[in-house]
């Protein structure tokens, strides 16, 4: 089949593929219609490599996807042809320990679409578990499906910090995952949330998403924009979702005494962590790796309409400019934040 294959470092190609993908009693095939280009797949493509998980062979790109139900497995009851479905991308070993305390996202045999060296779905059709395959409402379009995987990790990261009604938040990064975190924390019952950037055009979009302050932080010091709203208390949560290491390392500077610092976002170099600045408010310090136990619950919030998606799907791009739609994204325009391609219908 065709697909968007990245050869090697700085070498995409639209080529046919040798891939068979036999279909097991409890899995759906499915026909792509809609995948995000997330970070992690242009930094595939620009470095060759995440930490630990390098691409030493060639990979298909992709793993933010929608698409059509086309062949169920003998044993799927609650999936039927021509339903209209989002995919969540990480499939675990049912007995692993990890998989067995709940924490399945954290299993280290975890196959995860475009994550050396499982191929990734930027192309025609792709067989998958059931079980990791969501029935989209009528009302919810493939658009937004291919959504609920950024979402998702927005919504684990507001789900882990126990967010309570009435919170104020700071999310540090007005990209796809920094503005998803700011509309998760908001479902969750924040009452403000600040976002911060240096691309001005990415903060006058995340004001317009609800009661969130932007920082345009060449200009301003969050801590005292913070500090100015909560009569000097400051952020009950920080969300780091930049992943640069100063803005990760200056995440206990806005946070009230006794709140929660969660870190989204992941540094390519190391962070000078000031352990008395944190030990000094008793800050709560947690992380996350992707999510569990999250997309029915963020298809559920955007079928509501209590999270709206479509303000940050800037641009699409067909399946045959696959290419062309990751180098733009490479260097990204500075109104723009969430890509998608779409294959042909």
């Amino acid at each position: 089949m065709e697909a968007l294959v990245l050869e090697r470092k700085d070498e995409l190609k639209l080529r046919d593929i040798a891939l068979v993908e036999n279909l097991g009693p409890q899995d759906v095939r499915i026909a792509i219609r809609t995948v995000g280009v997330c970070g992690s797949d242009v930094h595939y493509y620009t470095h060759g490599g995440i930490g630990p998980f390098i691409v030493r062979n060639p990979m298909i790109l992709g793993h933010e996807a929608s698409g059509t139900v086309i062949e169920t497995g003998a044993e799927v009851e609650h999936l039927c042809v021509g339903d209209r479905v989002c995919m969540e991308p990480g499939v675990p070993e049912p007995d692993s320990r990890e998989t067995r305390l709940g924490m399945y996202n954290l299993d280290p045999k975890v196959r995860f679409w475009a994550t050396p060296p499982d191929h990734g779905v930027l192309r025609p059709s792709v067989v998958h578990p059931a079980a990791f395959t969501f029935k989209m409402p009528d009302n919810v379009t493939f658009a937004e499906g291919a959504m609920i995987e950024p979402l998702a990790v927005g919504m684990h990261a507001v789900t882990k910090a126990g967010v309570k009604p009435g919170d104020v938040a700071a999310v540090s990064g007005a990209g796809p995952i920094g503005m998803l975190t700011a509309l998760a924390a908001l479902a969750g019952g924040c009452s403000h949330v600040f976002i911060t950037d240096v691309i001005q055009q990415k903060l006058d979009l995340a004001a317009g998403l609800g009661p969130i302050t932007p920082v345009n932080v060449r200009e301003q010091d969050l801590s005292e924009t913070v500090g100015e709203l909560t009569g000097g208390a400051g952020a009950d949560i920080v969300f780091e979702a930049s992943g640069n290491p100063l803005a990760a390392a200056a995440v206990f500077e806005p946070l009230a005494p006794g709140g929660t610092v969660v870190y989204i976002g992941c540094p390519v170099e190391p962070v000078a962590l000031e352990i008395v600045a944190a030990q000094a408010k008793e800050a709560r310090i947690l992380t996350i790796f992707r999510y569990a136990h999250i997309f029915p619950r963020a298809l559920g919030l955007i079928s509501s309409k209590a999270i709206d998606v479509k303000p940050l799907i800037t641009d699409d791009f067909s399946f045959a400019d696959s290419v062309a739609a990751f180098d733009y994204a490479v260097h990204m325009p500075p109104a723009s934040v969430k890509v998608q391609i779409n294959l042909p219908v």
